[in-house]
């Protein structure tokens, strides 16, 4: 066939000088302008000698501290506006998914030298690798046993705290570690590169779901990767969950794809860097069973569920031995969970009641906080157990089902859990790019996800108990979601003489 008559193939550069591609470059100038507020506003050091070498160690303080943190918020500003407005170009069908990839990857390159965003999550996880690096037992020893140039930049509260992590995610930071030593610059970038794949795989394993189920992967890739809370917070804030998800996503597709055994290896693997991710296995030993049930009839259920099962345990516990194995450590890392009720904020169920019980009781009673935590965080775990046991047997049916099974797990997790924080909320997001979502509802999922990501402070602090930041928060989150369904909602483009928004 000639080539004149060929169909153009458009590619990212093209998509970037179109009309629909101008949010993405705002978006990128917001991840810039980010980054650089990050310098002063971020979770920086203690003692941050690469500021000081540079003579910017004023950005952390008065005057510098101000223009810190204006530049910051200005740049988040921007990344909700550009991803509102790709939202709306997604659900019009003027997107697609390599757009929206190309446009996750744009994104991301300004943040991987971000001082670390909304956490200090990421100094604990080099001094954790330290600690293996050193010959300590991370499941047994707490940072503060081992002093160093790491010591010094990990959150008071986690210095006496095991590692709540798997044992591949342990070896990774061990492996950081032993190759840049106590360099927390350098160790906080490798963290981010090394993250780097999961994000990937998130993208891969997302649109392969929404395209399984009938969903348009270019809005399940807005959705679930590009989002502001996961681009923002997985990357600037360096959390595991980028690689944890990324894998956990991608296995669930593989399984779906009948490479079962493959895809709960890769299952396994995420649960081995964090242990959020068992909560998709049960659900696809549903999924392996279906496809046993289909390629054979005449197999009783009986003998196809205790197949799908059986592999599915042996895969793990062959997989999760040898990494512990490799890192040699038990599995401490799973008593270390308990370390999260250190964490106190009304994002989760359990401790927003006991909040509520306290500042109700304070008049009439001597009642503190801490003993009705004790209770509330108690219900919470059983009404969690009781929960996850009642989605696995409610949504065994089908495939599409079981998916949904895992996405409720992960948001029953967040919500009901002793203790939950914003980017947690990354994880149902992510599986909820394999269904079809109305407008509504999407608009109701983007107004959350920029509440969670504005009512923290990016020093790592919360902004949960001030009433202003709260409700400025919330009117934010809400004008978000607006938007996404009527652009100019405020309708100041024809007062600035601007063409009508689209």
């Amino acid at each position: 066939m000639s080539g004149s008559l060929m169909p153009a193939v458009r590619g990212y550069s093209d998509y970037l000088r179109s009309a629909d591609g101008r949010p993405a470059l705002l978006g990128l100038a917001g991840a810039v302008v980010t980054t650089l507020g990050s310098f002063g506003a971020g979770a920086i050091r203690v003692h941050d000698t690469t500021l000081e070498s540079t003579h910017l160690s004023w950005l952390r303080f008065g005057h510098g501290l101000v223009l810190s943190s204006v530049l910051f918020w200005t740049g988040i500003a921007l990344l909700v506006i550009a991803w509102i407005r790709l939202g709306r170009a997604a659900l019009a069908g003027r997107l697609e998914a390599r757009d929206v990839a190309g446009t996750v990857a744009l994104w991301i390159v300004p943040l991987l030298v971000a001082v670390p965003l909304y956490s200090r999550d990421a100094y604990s996880y080099l001094a954790q690798g330290a600690l293996l690096r050193d010959g300590y037992d991370p499941y047994v020893d707490g940072p503060v046993v081992n002093p160093n140039g790491l010591l010094d930049d990990v959150s008071g509260i986690w210095t006496t705290t095991t590692a709540p992590y798997g044992p591949l995610f342990i070896l990774i930071a061990r492996g950081i570690t032993t190759v840049l030593g106590d360099n927390v610059l350098g160790g906080v970038i490798a963290l981010r590169v090394v993250m780097l794949p999961g994000i990937a795989l998130s993208v891969w394993g997302v649109a392969k779901l929404a395209r399984h189920f009938g969903a348009k992967p270019a809005v399940s890739l807005w959705l679930g990767v590009l989002n502001p809370l996961v681009i923002v917070h997985l990357v600037g804030g360096v959390h595991n969950e980028a690689l944890m998800v990324g894998l956990m996503v991608a296995g669930v597709a593989l399984v779906l794809d009948g490479r079962h055994w493959f895809g709960v290896a890769v299952i396994v693997t995420a649960v081995a860097v964090k242990g959020t991710a068992a909560i998709a296995l049960p659900f696809v030993v549903w999924i392996w069973f279906h496809h046993r049930r289909a390629a054979n009839p005449e197999e009783s259920a009986v003998k196809a569920f205790g197949t799908a099962l059986a592999a599915s345990l042996g895969i793990f516990v062959a997989l999760f031995a040898a990494f512990s194995l490799i890192a040699g450590v038990g599995l401490g890392w799973t008593t270390a969970l308990a370390g999260s009720i250190k964490i106190i904020n009304y994002i989760t169920l359990p401790t927003a009641i006991a909040q509520i019980t306290a500042f109700v009781a304070a008049p009439f009673t001597d009642l503190h906080l801490a003993p009705i935590l004790i209770v509330t965080r108690a219900l919470g775990i059983a009404a969690l157990a009781i929960s996850l046991v009642v989605l696995w047997w409610r949504f065994r049916q089908d495939e599409r089902r079981n998916v949904m099974g895992i996405l409720l797990g992960l948001l029953a997790v967040c919500v009901l859990s002793p203790a939950s924080l914003p980017w947690y909320y990354t994880w149902p997001l992510a599986m909820a790019g394999a269904f079809v979502w109305s407008p509504r509802t999407l608009a109701i999922i983007a107004g959350l996800s920029v509440w969670l990501m504005v009512v923290f402070m990016p020093t790592g602090s919360i902004g949960l108990y001030s009433l202003w930041n709260v409700a400025l928060a919330a009117a934010l989150g809400a004008l978000a979601g607006w938007s996404l369904l009527r652009p100019d909602p405020l309708g100041m483009r024809p007062r600035l003489g601007l063409a009508p928004a689209v």
